[in-house]
Formats: structure tokens, C-alpha cells, sequence
């Protein structure tokens, strides 16, 4: 019996022994909809989350802890949906509560702050996201210690947003230590491990160490495909990693089947909409502007700077990349080829930032 069977079985059994409103109802309530949203089936974890949320608010009141992990839960799966106006007043709402009700040292509280960093950074807003991810791991490493999983989450996050604003020397030894404490607490295999060979990866690709990058991507992939599965989120993002890597170095025809594979995966668990498809686009796009294939390469950035308009806006700085890049395909549309090395050029550094850009 798979753990999705076994957890569905004690939420029917909560709910016919103990009733819908019960505590361990809710509780079962949460853990199937955190498996749903792990393996990338969103849209069987709303409901759940959704209900949980209804049943803590009325049982236990607006301003409880088990009622801001709930908004916490549901504030995730929208991030993961990329439906980042829905999270965002919910973490908010989360942070708020667990500081008043929890204080502002507790390890709730530093998971509220990374949170809301997290997406605060994925939107652009780089500045009020530094202050909150340094509060978070400042607050990890004083009560959980040094070796925590929840402190490499904080080092995890803190270098990533100094990727994002290309200060990689600040980034690396985070980077670094996140991966140690991770493979040290978590094993090889888990999830987050591989999360962090990714972080570190990027990394390198972004230092032009691409020796260093590439057995890292390739971990991380084996990981992802043999731990969460061909199909997974995680996978695809793996998959569009490594294939940024080859890109990166030109070898276009490396990278074309990594892409693909990507992009159908987004399509496919994520919908047409999701940020994570409009990335593989835009990755897509890439390639073909740089193999001259330029009327292919006009079709995937118009679609991708579609979804980053209708979800991130037309002010992000990926969706002002993806712009720039469309004025550049349709430049190249009516220029002479002895202009394609420079171009090139340009396309490979609007192709990063979108690659660190969410």
C-alpha cells in the first residue's frame, strides 16, 4: 500500500470515527494535502488545504497557531501554483499571527519570514526580502543550532536571493554549508539535498565554472527522478537545469530533448499558466534564437511573456527580460546574419537572468 492510500484511509477513518471537525480530521486533512502539493498534484491538495483552514478557523479561532500553519499550508500551494497575489496576504497573515502568538524567536516565526522572503524575491522585491530571510536564519541558528535542516533552508534561501542580485561571492560559502549540513542531517537522497546540489550548480553555471556545475545538475536530476519521480515539478525543474547548463557551453543539441522533456512536464502537472512552463518557454526560446531558428524562437517567448504578464506582471524584472528578448527576436527576423554572434550575446544574458530569476 503507497503512502497516498495510507494516508486517504485515515482521513476516511477520522472522519467516521472522530467526525469531520475533529482535530485529527484536520490534522490528516493537512498531511494528505502536503503529499499532494510534494508530488506536483496541486489541485487535490486546494481542497483539502482549504478545508483545514475552514475547520481551525472555526474550532480554534482566527488567531491561533494551528490556524496560521493552515494559512501557511494554503499560502504555499499557491506559491506553488504561482499564484503569488493568493499567497501573499496569507503569509503575511501567518507571520502576523505567529509573532503575537508565538513570539518573535520561535522556529515558526523564522519559517514565516523565509517564507515570505521566498516570495518576495520570486516577485522582484529584493529589497524587503534581505531583512527577512536574515531575521529568519539569525533566529534558526540561535534555537535550533547550527546543524539544523531549518537553518540550511535559511543559508538555502539567503543565497539564493544573492544570486538573484548577482553577488555570488556572498552566496557561495551559503550555498556550501546548506549542502553540508543537508547531506550530513538529510542523507544523500533526500529532496532537499538535491535541492542544494541545484542551488550550487547554478551557481558555478552563473561564475562560468561549468566543470563544477555539471556532475552537480546530473546528482541532482538522479535525485529528483529516483526519489520523487519522472513526472514530479522538482524533475522538470532539474531537467531545465541541466539542460541551461549545455546551453550555456553550446551544445544546443544536448539541451533541446532536457527542455522539451521540461516543458511537456509543466504542461502537464502544472497547466499552461504556471511560471515554471512560462520558464520553459523562455529557455526554449533560447535555443532556437541562438540555432537562427528564429520564427520558432518568436512563438515560445511570445507565449512565455504571456504567462509572466498574467502572473508576475508587466514590471518584474523576468517579464521586462522576456521584452527585451521578444524586441531582439524580431529585430533578428529583418537583420543579416554577420550580426548573430552578437546577438547571441545578448540572448545568453537575458537567458540567465530569467534562469535565476524565480
Amino acid at each position: 500500500m503507497d503512502r497516498i492510500t495510507l494516508l486517504e484511509s485515515a482521513l476516511e477513518i477520522n472522519r467516521s470515527e472522530l467526525g469531520d471537525r475533529h482535530p485529527d480530521t484536520v490534522r490528516s486533512l493537512n498531511k494528505l494535502a502536503g503529499l499532494y502539493r510534494t508530488i506536483g498534484q496541486y489541485e487535490r491538495a486546494l481542497p483539502l488545504y482549504e478545508s483545514a483552514l475552514e475547520i481551525r478557523r472555526s474550532e480554534l479561532g482566527d488567531r491561533h497557531p494551528d490556524t496560521a500553519t493552515s494559512l501557511n499550508n494554503l499560502a504555499m500551494l499557491y506559491s506553488s501554483m504561482g499564484q503569488y497575489k493568493r499567497a501573499l496576504p496569507l503569509f503575511e497573515s501567518a507571520l502576523e499571527i505567529r509573532r503575537s502568538e508565538l513570539g518573535d524567536r520561535h522556529p515558526d516565526t523564522a519559517t514565516s519570514l523565509n517564507n515570505l522572503a521566498e516570495l518576495y524575491r520570486t516577485i522582484g522585491q529584493y529589497e524587503q526580502a534581505l531583512p527577512l530571510v536574515e531575521s529568519a536564519l539569525e533566529i534558526s541558528r540561535s534555537e535550533l543550532g547550527d546543524r539544523h535542516p531549518d537553518t540550511a533552508m535559511s543559508l538555502n534561501n539567503l543565497g539564493f536571493l544573492y544570486e538573484s542580485i548577482g553577488q555570488y561571492e556572498q552566496a557561495l560559502p551559503l550555498y556550501e554549508s546548506a549542502l553540508e549540513i543537508n547531506r550530513s542531517e538529510l542523507g544523500n537522497r533526500h529532496p532537499d539535498t538535491a535541492s542544494s546540489l541545484s542551488n550550487l550548480a547554478s551557481l558555478y553555471t552563473s561564475m562560468g565554472q561549468y566543470d563544477r556545475a555539471l556532475p552537480l545538475f546530473e546528482s541532482a536530476l538522479e535525485i529528483s527522478r529516483s526519489e520523487l519521480g519522472d513526472r514530479h515539478p522538482d524533475t522538470a525543474t532539474s531537467l531545465n537545469n541541466l539542460g541551461f547548463l549545455y546551453y550555456s557551453i553550446g551544445q544546443y543539441e544536448q539541451a533541446l530533448p532536457l527542455y522539451e522533456s521540461a516543458l511537456e512536464i509543466c504542461r502537464s502537472e502544472l497547466g499552461d499558466r504556471h511560471p515554471s512552463t512560462a520558464g520553459s518557454l523562455f529557455n526554449l526560446a533560447g535555443l532556437y534564437y541562438n540555432t537562427q531558428q528564429y520564427h520558432q524562437a518568436l512563438s515560445f517567448i511570445q507565449q512565455a511573456l504571456q504567462i509572466y504578464i498574467s502572473i508576475l506582471g508587466s514590471d518584474h524584472p523576468t517579464t521586462q527580460s522576456a521584452k527585451s528578448f521578444l524586441q531582439e527576436i524580431k529585430k533578428q527576423l529583418g537583420k543579416d546574419e554577420t550580426c548573430w554572434e552578437i546577438a547571441t550575446k545578448t540572448a545568453r544574458t537575458l537567458i540567465r537572468k530569467v534562469f535565476h530569476g524565480l
